[in-house]
């Protein structure tokens, strides 16, 4: 009997965050998968894809796209529509678009979220969506993309979600009843780590913000925090509010950007607490945290619920504001941690039970075996 061919799909290889993480992983799963995107930036993303058969659309020819799918709005449903497919079965990761690709066979689509910018767009955007250009862009093209996102998945297969809340997203979306298979963690807290030389100063020393740069990150409050506190705060990330965020940083906080694997591993090690301020599809940076024995502060809501176990690998605040933030950081402080137990709450989450759990869907949907 012939196995079937898988493929994999994901909305754009443009950045380095979380989705992304979990298609790596999805590629394990799948080795022989071709990896169909509407854009790829080998040096917006993470270096692992460059082993991969990538399939991208002709946007990718655009080099102005490519550095920033943004950009692409307009265009991305008509190109993600053009996008066909060739394979048996393919394993669909998508936050936007890749669940409207032309995917002739069976699918399964794991959802990290109905599209944000669509359904939650000022929250995404920061303010009221007619305050800035991308968001008059959006509301001339929201009605015809509800439509398009809608019909996208009701064609679709099986459907994944990555936490509760998420789950109910999908639900409340798209009438579809989802099943919760979360998100992996790839961090391995015994792999090498290379020194951030900027850094060495305050190792073991430094409170930790991982995370995008858009404005419902929340991640100006948590500068205001330490601004206020006296607190030593890095921040690592890259986004569109990067220019902004640098403006605002006092001397007791560094931003960085473009680490190495290894150096982020140095820098969640020598952290003594993560801070999580903004409102989560999947609480993914706690886990990574936790791998190391670091505790987190995370905002109450979402998928951080999911991820962390309140007083045992980490504390939450109720709201985003900077003296919030730094009151349950002071209580971190002072908090008995078992680094035993973060380790362990890490490693529910790990890379074998998911890249299990996923090919035992697959088999159990008669698509592989």
């Amino acid at each position: 009997m012939t196995r079937p061919t898988v493929a994999i799909a994901h909305d754009y290889l443009t950045q380095r965050g979380g989705a992304e993480r979990v298609v790596l992983t999805m590629m394990k799963a799948f080795p022989e998968a071709k990896v169909y995107t509407t854009l790829y930036d080998p040096d917006g993303t993470y270096p692992d894809f460059a082993d991969a058969d990538i399939v991208t659309s002709p946007l990718n020819r655009i080099l102005l796209l490519r550095r920033d799918h943004r950009r692409a709005l307009p265009l991305l449903a008509p190109a993600a529509s053009r996008i066909k497919v060739d394979a048996d079965v393919t394993i669909v990761s998508s936050s936007g678009w890749a669940h409207g690709f032309d995917i002739p066979g069976r699918s399964v689509v794991y959802c990290h979220s109905p599209a944000r910018w669509l359904y939650d767009s000022e929250r995404y955007l920061g303010g009221p969506t007619h305050r800035s250009l991308l968001g008059l862009g959006l509301l001339a093209v929201q009605t015809p993309l509800i439509r398009w996102d809608k019909r996208a998945a009701a064609a679709r297969g099986t459907y994944l979600a990555n936490s509760r809340v998420v789950r109910d997203r999908i639900k409340a979306t798209y009438g579809i009843d989802a099943e919760v298979v979360p998100a992996p963690h790839a961090m391995d807290a015994s792999a090498p780590q290379e020194p951030i030389d900027e850094l060495e100063d305050w190792a073991g020393g430094y409170a930790l913000v991982v995370s995008r740069l858009l404005p419902y990150k929340n991640v100006d409050a948590a500068i205001e925090s330490a601004r206020h506190s006296g607190h030593r705060l890095v921040i690592i990330g890259r986004g569109p509010e990067e220019a902004r965020l640098r403006a605002l940083i006092p001397p007791n906080v560094r931003m960085f950007s473009g680490l190495t694997d290894a150096q982020m591993r140095w820098a969640y090690a020598h952290a003594r607490v993560l801070v999580a301020p903004s409102h989560e599809d999947f609480g993914l940076t706690p886990l990574e945290a936790a791998a190391f024995g670091v505790p987190t502060i995370a905002l109450r809501g979402g998928g951080y619920l999911d991820t962390i176990v309140e007083h045992e690998t980490g504390l939450f605040f109720d709201h985003p504001e900077p003296d919030a933030i730094t009151a349950v950081l002071d209580r971190a402080d002072l908090h008995p941690w078992n680094p035993d137990v973060l380790r362990a709450r890490a490693e529910e989450f790990g890379e074998a039970r998911f890249i299990e759990r996923i090919r035992a869907i697959v088999d159990a949907e008669g698509m592989v075996g």
